[in-house]
């Protein structure tokens, strides 16, 4: 069973203009999920499916570059397509800081380090990543033998490996926030980091995501490269990647 991911946002921290930050679309086990809801990805988001084809949502934190958009999902849920019950799986800090924590539109479901979670035929294992609020990359798989699988590293500086989610997987969707002469200014992974996590953990194809607007990304991709010796790409708004 195909499993795929399109890009909504990929910038990091702020969008830079024309552009959205972090969220993903996954479509596979019969089911399409929105992975983290960045600002400008809603948008996004229609170009390629409707409000009403989401069965469920996953948030990685609560900063909101992540999960914004979540809040316009439900004023459109609640007041004009008129949904609700739509599942959201998050650490609490997210629904802590919704401005509709309490709308029965979204139905929150908490999860933390090492929690699993079954969406349609797709199964989601949580690790918790080394960024300030509790923040949790995911490894999405097809449920059956050998199927396809993704692993999003969410945000996460250098004390969180990329191997914590287990076995090589089909595609590694990794933070990489600045160049190597950033390195330490704050809980993320530059371009020479992420190329090393995707060699150690034997991903078979990288894509960098969380890009700052301003950072070189021939630069960063280069430095990736040095120390991955797989496919390395550029996260871009409505790519879709095939698994």
């Amino acid at each position: 069973m195909p499993l795929s991911l399109t890009v909504l946002g990929c910038d990091g921290s702020y969008p830079g203009p024309g552009g959205a930050c972090s969220g993903y679309l996954v479509q596979g086990g019969g089911v399409t999920v929105w992975l983290d809801a960045g600002p400008g990805t809603l948008a996004n988001l229609q170009r390629h499916v409707s409000l009403f084809d989401v069965d469920a949502v996953v948030l990685s934190h609560e900063h909101p570059d992540h999960r914004s958009d979540l809040e316009g999902f439900h004023v459109a849920c609640a007041h004009v397509v008129h949904r609700s019950g739509i599942p959201v799986y998050c650490p609490p800090g997210v629904r802590e800081n919704s401005y509709h924590a309490g709308a029965p539109t979204l139905e929150w479901r908490d999860v933390h380090d090492e929690a699993n979670a079954q969406i349609g035929g797709l199964r989601f294992r949580f690790s918790r990543t080394d960024h300030g609020p509790e923040t949790l990359a995911t490894r999405i798989e097809v449920d059956e033998p050998d199927g396809p699988s993704l692993l999003y590293s969410a945000d996460t500086g250098p004390a969180w490996h990329l191997s914590s989610l287990g076995p090589p997987v089909d595609l590694c969707l990794c933070e990489a926030t600045f160049t190597s002469d950033h390195e330490g200014e704050g809980q993320h992974l530059s371009g020479a980091q992420a190329g090393r996590q995707a060699r150690e953990a034997g991903a078979r194809r990288l894509v960098l995501t969380h890009l700052w607007p301003i950072t070189d990304r021939d630069a960063l991709a280069a430095e990736a490269a040095e120390g991955y010796s797989g496919p390395v790409e550029l996260a871009t708004m409505q790519q879709e990647y095939a698994l």
